[in-house]
């Protein structure tokens, strides 16, 4: 027993046949149209459940979730800067120098601050800029002299810490600056500033 199933089909000419499911005859003219077969999809949607269902029956599915555990122990320290020891770090001299002299720029507005973002901790650099920003509402315009480091002095409390204090002499005054170097992540970061 065979039976005739059949489907809509819709040229391009907007006329609606009707003809046999199967393979769709090819018509010999040429520039002729083919015929579109138009099929119902079955209903994909879900079903519709009311809030109470929704919270009533348990869950055995979890939902593309990553599973954190809030309550672990400690786990920022994995993700702070991580300490080096000076055997992993540059000489500290040329550092504390060129630094001295970048912050004394920053603070006479010669420099922008952002250039020491990279060298600074956020609180540090946070104070640099705004006094860039107090400086550069100060500024006049007169001949500029760069900030010229006279003497470095270094000291090194423990592995990969180092204090150090720098004279710099920026037109009209001379500055001492004291800072607290330490090695974070493979290189110099300036953690504590004093700019007297």
């Amino acid at each position: 027993m065979t039976t005739a199933t059949t489907a809509t089909t819709v040229t391009t000419a907007t006329t609606v046949t009707t003809t046999p499911v199967g393979p769709t005859p090819v018509s010999t003219r040429p520039g002729a149209p083919r015929p579109l077969t138009v099929r119902t999809l079955p209903a994909s949607a879900p079903g519709l459940i009311s809030a109470d269902d929704a919270w009533s029956r348990p869950t055995h599915i979890v939902q593309d979730a990553l599973a954190l555990d809030f309550f672990a122990p400690d786990l920022e320290g994995d993700f702070d800067r991580q300490p080096s020891l000076r055997s992993q770090l540059d000489d500290p001299y040329p550092f504390v120098a060129k630094m001295a002299q970048a912050i004394i720029e920053v603070v006479l507005g010669q420099r922008p601050a952002p250039q020491l973002i990279r060298h600074t901790t956020p609180p540090i650099y946070a104070v640099l800029a705004r006094r860039a920003l107090v400086s550069s509402r100060r500024q006049t315009e007169s001949v500029r002299r760069a900030a010229i480091v006279r003497r470095v002095r270094l000291c090194e409390p423990a592995d990969g810490i180092i204090e150090a204090c720098a004279v710099v002499v920026s037109p009209g005054r001379v500055r001492a600056l004291a800072l607290r170097v330490e090695g974070l992540d493979g290189r110099w970061i300036i953690t504590q500033l004093t700019i007297g």
